[in-house]
């Protein structure tokens, strides 16, 4: 019965918003702008530059507008249902606060160990595709790296070390350990740079897209030589689980909360904001595409700036690079920005060692966790190629919208008195919608996924019972 108490123990909601009052670990300095171009950040990359053109000619041709909007319905549950819990409980941590508020230590640990191995490998992925970007500009420039630099072990023949991709983990670390404000302007930058450069997609295409183009808008299925459907209606919900993880990243900015001004008015502001600036971009960019030339070209690396190539606009096709570019930045600034601060957020409450909570007396930043995933994060992208490592991100975020959709529910049922700042319209429809698509999904995803995962959270259980649940704050107290 010790046991169960121990793991069931939660934070009490008037102590977290008692405590956000004489808090001083970081400086409030994020307003509502800096924020959203945080979740924005997060949201919008490869999603917006890849999958969609992808998508379109592998599943769901012209249709795959609507596998954005099915993918959009299941994130906007879970967005929906974390800015009512920013605007509740405004405190560093996201959903690992989240659910230890509600659901108790053991929920809390294993969400917030989980995401901390997320938003690290979405980091160190995401710079492998940028440094992808950047050495085809270099190239158009007649620049051309050593061999042995230009990527992983096993990623092309003579290629030791992604030496660009383990670069900019490492600039993105010494930016985010420097100031949160510099690191925020200069994130603020990049993601203006990213939506003109989206912008630009829609305005010069428009001019060129040829409605012939979608018809059918949603392909007649068929089979493939393996036994795989594709097109037809399967196809529109089979590209919506994939263009489902183009969709989050929101979550981002609500780690962030101790750095915002007025934490309980912007954060659901900054959420939704985020969420619906995104999805905007994202419905237009996919017809636009799907418009301007034949669905079935559009099966490569970079589907949206081969798109404006094949039409003879390589003017367009630069900036739309350089885009690229700017957009996979914002992504590793959002997810290394989130993984330190949950490091930070387990440290203090004393799930992990103290020695990882220490802010950095001059510049007040979470320096020791950011220079560690910095690192983690350079060795990753530098050494391993993306594979399979990808998927295991998925997981993780899917877990993390269960658990906060869960967590609104009980809290309403528990504390219906509460004062919230936003409350979720509909919840009771609103919140399962969100579980129920996150559950989906992850019965969709690979057995070598959930086996990496089982692997991660039986090392995470380790350091819980052996460290953790002794060393908690909540224990000592």
């Amino acid at each position: 019965m010790s046991l169960m108490r121990s793991l069931l123990r939660h934070k009490s909601i008037e102590t977290l918003q008692a405590e956000l009052g004489t808090r001083r670990d970081f400086r409030r300095v994020l307003g509502l702008w800096q924020l959203t171009a945080i979740g924005i950040g997060g949201i919008i990359g490869v999603g917006i530059f890849v999958l969609a053109g992808q998508q379109a000619a592998v599943n769901a041709g012209p249709a795959v507008v609507l596998s954005f909007i099915v993918a959009g319905i299941g994130s906007a549950a879970a967005a929906l249902c974390y800015a009512e819990f920013a605007g509740l409980i405004p405190v560093t941590g996201s959903a690992y606060t989240y659910g230890y508020a509600v659901l108790g230590e053991l929920a809390a640990w294993i969400i917030g160990w989980d995401l901390l191995l997320e938003y690290a490998l979405i980091v160190g992925v995401v710079a492998i595709g940028w440094s992808g970007y950047v050495q085809a500009l270099l190239g158009a420039a007649g620049i051309v790296l050593p061999t042995w630099a230009q990527g992983s072990i096993g990623s092309g023949p003579g290629h030791v070390f992604n030496v660009i991709a383990a670069a900019v983990s490492l600039l993105i670390a010494l930016l985010l350990t420097v100031r949160t404000e510099w690191g925020a302007r200069f994130n603020t930058t990049v993601v203006a740079i990213k939506v003109i450069g989206v912008a630009l997609v829609i305005g010069v295409g428009a001019f060129y897209v040829n409605t012939a183009h979608w018809h059918p808008f949603i392909p007649p299925r068929v089979v493939d030589a393996a036994g795989v459907a594709h097109f037809g209606w399967h196809g529109v919900l089979a590209a919506a689980s994939v263009v489902f993880f183009a969709v989050f990243g929101y979550d981002t900015l609500t780690t962030a909360a101790e750095e915002a001004r007025n934490p309980q008015r912007d954060l659901p502001r900054a959420v939704l904001l985020s969420l619906a600036i995104a999805m905007a971009l994202y419905l237009a960019v996919s017809l636009v595409l799907t418009g301007m030339v034949p669905y079935a070209s559009l099966d490569n690396a970079a589907p949206v700036a081969g798109a404006f190539q094949a039409l003879g606009l390589h003017w367009v096709m630069i900036a739309i690079s350089v885009a690229a570019v700017a957009g996979i930045t914002s992504v590793m600034f959002a997810f290394m920005l989130a993984a330190a601060r949950i490091a930070f957020a387990l440290a203090r409450d004393g799930l992990l060692p103290g020695w990882f909570a220490r802010v950095h007396p001059r510049y007040g930043t979470p320096y020791r966790p950011t220079v560690i995933l910095g690192v983690f994060t350079a060795l990753v992208a530098g050494l391993l190629p993306i594979g399979e490592v990808a998927e295991l991100i998925n997981i993780g975020t899917l877990m993390a919208f269960i658990i906060i959709c869960a967590s609104v529910l009980v809290l309403r049922r528990r504390r219906p008195e509460l004062p919230r700042a936003f409350r979720v319209p509909a919840v009771w429809a609103v919140a399962p919608i969100g579980i129920a698509f996150s559950l989906l999904l992850i019965a969709g995803l690979p057995w070598i996924t959930m086996e990496r995962f089982v692997v991660w959270m039986v090392i995470g259980l380790v350091v819980y019972f052996f460290y953790g649940i002794r060393h908690s704050r909540l224990a000592r107290d």
